[in-house]
């Protein structure tokens, strides 16, 4: 009868039966101690994001009216399953834990949206006063001051799970579903404000049909344009993602490649907002020569990452189908879609 091989033996650590250093007491303290720190602060993170949402509830069902905000949550929550599903499939090789992924989502439709509605707000009306020339002022925020708060915001999400949720954020494609699900929490929020508004116009004007500011609203930030925000943000997780495969011993790249992404993306963004300024066409220039061609390098890039991962799969696992671990055929199974 073949005998099993050999399991590894691991040190036992001091939550496998030892105790902490000292006596008995002072390790049960101890571990109690951080037992009641991560409770402490998985409590404040809930607590700070239940009140974002609440407050930026408020702001949006002010600014467009309780039936505009049912209209715009209504209509935005329809791209954000789809979007959801699509990082998830992404995510299949070593999926994370839905828990980062809730977190991200809550924080971008709540604190992220809520720091980009205050900040961008008061941005723009110092720059008003500041200029007397509301117009310009209205631009220089759209195109300036938006995309470097927006982006910020969003990226800190990245950045809380990059640093506590280390083990989960291992390279590239995690950074790109991390960043990409706290994107789609913020558009989520934005577009039930966008859209909730145009909803209120049409109520004023009379607007209906094919011809309404709702319909076009729709058409734009959610037909044409649902991967907008979220391929902003991906290039913020990218870096990350690269900073994370990177040595411990090379601290200067850690930080240069997260803060290039943030810059890209921001400069992909202010594009993005200025490009009405770039003449009748401008919208449709930019999104045909910049924002599908970089959607699709983007994702080209993140599969062709994922597939990597597939393939060191298929190489290293075979060593343990010699060693009687596995059996040949899973090595392949494994290390396949």
């Amino acid at each position: 009868m073949a005998t099993s091989p050999p399991h590894p033996s691991y040190p036992v650590g001091p939550t496998d039966g030892a105790p902490f250093a000292g006596s008995g007491t002072a390790g049960s303290s101890r571990h109690a101690h951080w037992w009641h720190r991560a409770w402490v602060r998985y409590g404040a993170l809930s607590t700070l994001l239940a009140i974002s949402g609440l407050v930026i509830l408020a702001l949006v069902r002010e600014e467009t009216g309780t039936e505009g905000f049912l209209v715009g949550l209504g209509l935005a929550v329809l791209p954000v399953p789809l979007l959801i599903a699509a990082f998830r499939w992404l995510d299949r090789v070593e999926p994370g834990p839905w828990r980062n992924l809730l977190f991200c989502f809550a924080w971008g439709a709540c604190a992220a949206a809520l720091i980009a509605i205050v900040a961008n707000s008061f941005a723009t009306r110092w720059i008003a006063t500041a200029t007397a020339d509301p117009s310009s002022a209205d631009t220089l925020g759209a195109t300036v001051i938006a995309p470097v708060v927006e982006e910020s915001a969003k990226a800190a999400a990245v950045l809380l799970v990059f640093l506590f949720r280390r083990r989960d954020f291992t390279g590239i494609v995690d950074g790109v579903v991390i960043a990409g699900v706290t994107a789609t929490g913020f558009a989520f929020t934005e577009n039930i404000l966008y859209l909730g508004t145009a909803f209120g116009t049409d109520q004023l004007t009379g607007g209906s049909g094919i011809a309404s500011v709702t319909a076009a609203t729709f058409f734009v930030r959610v037909i044409m344009s649902p991967f907008a925000h979220p391929l902003f943000t991906v290039l913020t997780g990218i870096g990350f993602g690269i900073a994370a495969l990177s040595a411990d011993r090379r601290p200067l790249r850690r930080v240069a490649f997260p803060i290039g992404g943030l810059l890209l993306a921001m400069g992909m963004h202010a594009m993005w907002n200025g490009s009405s300024a770039f003449g009748e066409y401008g919208f449709f220039a930019v999104y045909a020569a910049f924002m599908v061609p970089i959607f699709g390098l983007l994702t080209w890039l993140v599969i062709w990452t994922r597939q990597r991962e597939l393939k060191t799969v298929r190489a290293e696992l075979p060593a343990y189908a010699v060693a009687g671990w596995l059996t040949p055929a899973e090595p392949y199974a494994l290390g396949s879609m």
